[in-house]
């Protein structure tokens, strides 16, 4: 690639956070809060597709679909390259995800 200034700014900014991130308060607080993306989106997903009946099944398979590609993606590895940070950052946006389903459903009694 050339060296031009977009490529800079580009360089330094991915450096910089990946500088940043590498303090553990940060990467457990950002890890922490994929979590709850994860339940917020489980609990969201549930009550607009509980709204219209139609596209449950529509839902549930492309939920289905994506909580196995993260999990393929995070258990596909090896031990260190399961520590990669968006590698951890999906899977517990998947287990957020989950555990909220689980919940709804409990709510619900089925």
């Amino acid at each position: 690639m050339q060296n031009t200034r977009l490529n800079n700014l580009f360089n330094v900014l991915t450096r910089r956070l990946a500088e940043w991130i590498l303090n553990p308060w940060r990467r457990i607080s950002i890890l922490i809060i994929s979590f709850l993306l994860g339940f917020f989106l489980g609990s969201a997903v549930a009550t607009t597709a509980g709204q219209t009946a139609e596209w449950d099944i529509v839902v549930a398979g492309t939920l289905v679909l994506a909580t196995e590609i993260a999990s393929r993606i995070f258990y596909n590895r090896s031990v260190l390259a399961r520590q990669v940070f968006w590698v951890q950052a999906i899977n517990y946006l998947k287990v957020g995800l989950t555990y909220s389903l689980f919940l709804e459903a409990f709510k619900l009694g089925s």
